[in-house]
């Protein structure tokens, strides 16, 4: 089966980390005319047509110069410029998230370049100060490191996450049940797999288990591992479980959650294609997740 999950991450880039410091390297790449630059304002990108913006290095502004890697026989750059021009047209200038549909979409599949580049905006964004000494950061390394006066030197960090769908009843069988969960700011009907970060000190799969219980009350036994997605909204890996049930009571937090119900595949695929029941959009591995235990494509997604 064809993950819709699978999709952002086709055709990855290599990375050329080699690279990330050869002056001489770098300035012969950006000096080619192939080579193709996305601009960063802050942390927002102006998607120009309904389509991502790579440009020519001829057209991008001054920034911060961060070396992407190569794909397709060219070499791909972003620049990282500060947040003011964003600011200043907020509505054209968007986020990782307003970019999500042009990805799936992007005929030059460079999903997993757009995640890159976004990803260490991000980290750039927030991270100004040396967290051992306080003396300011400054970029190097293509701006994949960022160091202080003191030679602290500082790396990107991703925040592993666990993202489950649970399953109860004879697996395959007319009554094996889904469980999804809603907050309360969502819109009505729409629900979603149970997801959570995982705590220093313990496993993912211990990390399934604890998130479930509590939000919902409902005791995970197996855990089995499906994939993986990156999600830099601003710094998660989210990491796909597929759960099973021990007990079916549920007990919802009135936290993290506002609802949360066990889904036949019949009550799953009806309540969807009246509407009642809104999944997750395309890209994500919770849908991939969903159609997983389902079996196949669903109707309807946010």
């Amino acid at each position: 089966m064809d993950y819709p999950h699978e999709r952002m991450a086709a055709g990855a880039h290599d990375r050329v980390a080699v690279r990330r410091r050869d002056d001489a390297w770098l300035e012969e790449r950006w000096a080619d005319p192939e080579t193709r630059v996305l601009v960063v304002s802050g942390t927002r990108v102006q998607p120009r047509d309904g389509a991502i913006p790579w440009v020519g290095p001829q057209e991008a502004p001054d920034g911060v110069r961060v070396l992407l890697g190569e794909h397709d026989d060219r070499a791909w750059f972003a620049v990282i410029t500060g947040p003011e021009q964003a600011r200043a047209a907020r509505e054209d200038w968007v986020p990782l998230r307003g970019l999500l549909p042009h990805l799936a979409d992007d005929t030059l599949a460079s999903a997993p370049l757009v995640f890159h580049a976004l990803g260490l905006a991000e980290w750039l964004f927030v991270t100004r100060f040396c967290p051992r000494c306080g003396e300011p950061l400054a970029p190097r390394s293509s701006g994949h490191e960022l160091a202080c006066a003191n030679d602290h030197v500082q790396f990107p960090r991703t925040d592993p996450a666990v993202i489950m769908v649970v399953a109860a009843g004879e697996p395959g069988s007319e009554d094996e049940r889904c469980l999804l969960g809603r907050q309360a700011i969502w819109p009505e009907g729409r629900f979603s797999t149970l997801a959570g970060f995982c705590e220093p000190g313990e496993t993912l799969e211990d990390a399934v288990r604890r998130e479930v219980l509590e939000e919902t009350g409902v005791v995970v036994g197996e855990v089995t591992y499906f994939g993986n997605q990156p999600w830099p909204l601003p710094a998660s890996l989210m990491l796909g479980f597929v759960g099973r049930a021990v007990s079916e009571d549920i007990t919802v937090d009135n936290d993290e959650l506002d609802d949360a119900r066990w889904f036949t595949r019949a009550e799953m695929k009806a309540e969807a294609a009246a509407g009642t029941l809104v999944l997750p959009g395309g890209v994500s591995i919770s849908r991939s997740l969903v159609e997983h235990w389902y079996g196949g494509p669903l109707p309807g997604q946010w």
